[in-house]
Formats: structure tokens, C-alpha cells, sequence
């Protein structure tokens, strides 16, 4: 199953994100077309340019999870945090896991 898996990733991987950012676009362009055009008495736009309209504000916004200066890396101290009060047995068991994990 794993073997399947990894092999279809080059595949499967790009098609979710381009599911997602259709998926993006298209709820950009609802809200758009419902919302603004009364509101601000602008046009209405299509799917291709709540597209773009989204690629230049994560563009210029930033695509966030990074955690930056105020977060930092969370996880990987908290990771860290748990390996430090693991006893050396529970260690060796973790290392062992993440082998098997990593096949």
C-alpha cells in the first residue's frame, strides 16, 4: 500500500493543489460577484481573475504557517520539549518508529 502510495504522490499531490486553488478561486469569485458589486458598485469577475486576485494576495500577504517571529517553529520545540523528558529506552523506541515510519 505505502509503495503505491509514493509512487502515485507526483501525481496525486499536484491535483490536490490544483483542486484546492480551484476550489479557492471559485469561492473568491462567489463572494466577489455577490458581495462587491452592490457594495462598491464595481464589476463582476470571472473565475480566472478571482484566480489571479488570489495568487497576488498570498503573493503580497504571505501564504502563512511559517510562524515567523512572534510563533516560531512551535512544533518542532514542542517535538524537542517531549524528546528532552523521554527516558533513553523511550528514546530508542521513538528512533525506531520514525524508522519504519520513514520506509
Amino acid at each position: 500500500m505505502k509503495e503505491i502510495f509514493y509512487k502515485g504522490r507526483f501525481i496525486f499531490f499536484p491535483l490536490i493543489g490544483a483542486a484546492l486553488l480551484s476550489l479557492v478561486s471559485f469561492v473568491v469569485m462567489l463572494l466577489w460577484n455577490n458581495l462587491l458589486p452592490e457594495i462598491l458598485n464595481v464589476n463582476a469577475i470571472t473565475f480566472w481573475q478571482a484566480m489571479g486576485i488570489f495568487i497576488l494576495s498570498k503573493i503580497l500577504f504571505g501564504f502563512g504557517g511559517k510562524g515567523g517571529k512572534m510563533g516560531g517553529n512551535w512544533k518542532r520545540r514542542r517535538m524537542a520539549e517531549k524528546f528532552k523528558n523521554m527516558t533513553p529506552e523511550e528514546r530508542e523506541l521513538f528512533k525506531e518508529r520514525m524508522q519504519q515510519w520513514k520506509c
